[in-house]
């Protein structure tokens, strides 16, 4: 079991233990119901999302025992694809539902609202013997671009930060596959058209995955959502982006601030509305949504802030009913 995977675990725990010391019984903190709900909650989609709707689902199962919630990490795009099947309840997501999958949706006669559940920063890293401090949007994007001729990080120029020549070592990449909403997010963002990319890279939709690839490579380069950073920091090496206002790291605060840009961006969960009828989807979602803070400081994500949180809770309110 990888390291991040045990964090999951004790992620799952202190949520429920904050969660109940913070805010008293669960009628207080969501209207969980006490204990009396029941039935399944079928949940996929976000690698990156993944560690926050699963700590909220062992929170709120402590609570909730008759209550089973299944969490999976097939990609965003594999999870829309399940959702608009109709195979799931509700779909993580790490960026807005596409036309194709919209109309995928309707023909299943599959509604939808979204709530948007935590921020999140995208993150360039390295292994710790490649020594590179900062790299320009400019730089990720001849890296990355499809048909990239880069095959040595020398041929990127000089660091962004430190002015030294870039490492010569030859050039080893690690990053999502085409299913992750991830990957979708930095192709648009960094290389201006969505999909577009370089395909000689080792893609996995587990960012788990990713973190063993680059951590395992001496001259191992990759991208994945913060959280993942976070819980291994210890085996990586965070690089800056400079966007042209010089060289920013990934930090709750500059991703929650929006300085840590182009590569910050919110996180959804999208649930069924006829399945958000149903008193143990609602209850949930409920739960996600008013313990916010608490799952993503525990699951090392970046919280909401407090005015996106309002409007998240309120338009879960108004969807209600």
């Amino acid at each position: 079991m990888t390291r991040f995977r045990w964090i999951a675990v004790l992620v799952s725990s202190s949520v429920l233990a904050v969660g109940v010391a913070a805010c008293g019984s669960s009628d207080d903190n969501g209207g969980s119901g006490g204990g009396d709900l029941s039935g399944t909650i079928n949940i996929d989609g976000s690698s990156t999302v993944f560690p926050l709707t699963q700590a909220a689902a062992e929170a709120f199962q402590g609570e909730n025992s008759n209550v089973h919630i299944t969490v999976g990490e097939s990609g965003t795009g594999g999870g829309f694809e399940k959702f608009c099947a109709g195979e799931t309840q509700i779909s993580d997501a790490s960026r807005p539902i596409e036309p194709e999958e919209i109309s995928a949706c309707k023909k299943k006669g599959i509604t939808y609202d979204d709530f948007q559940v935590a921020n999140d920063g995208i993150s360039v890293v390295t292994n710790p013997d490649l020594q590179i401090s900062c790299l320009t949007t400019d730089q990720l994007k001849q890296l990355w671009d499809k048909g990239s001729k880069v095959t040595n990080y020398s041929q990127l120029g000089k660091d962004a930060e430190t002015g030294k020549p870039l490492p010569d070592a030859k050039v080893s990449l690690y990053g999502p596959g085409t299913d992750s909403g991830t990957f979708d997010f930095f192709t648009d963002t960094i290389n201006g058209v969505e999909d577009r990319s370089r395909s000689d890279y080792q893609p996995s939709e587990d960012d788990n995955v990713l973190v063993e690839g680059v951590s395992g490579d001496s001259d191992g380069l990759g991208y994945f959502g913060f959280s993942y950073y976070k819980a291994n920091q210890d085996k990586l090496n965070l690089v800056k982006v400079d966007s042209g206002n010089g060289c920013v790291a990934p930090s709750d605060k500059t991703i929650q601030d929006n300085s840590y840009t182009p590569l910050s961006r919110p996180l959804f969960i999208y649930p069924n509305k006829v399945d958000l009828k149903k008193a143990e989807v609602n209850a949930f979602v409920k739960y996600y949504l008013d313990n916010y803070a608490n799952l993503a400081a525990t699951a090392q994500l970046v919280a909401m802030t407090p005015e996106q949180a309002k409007k998240s809770q309120d338009s879960f309110q108004k969807l209600a009913g």
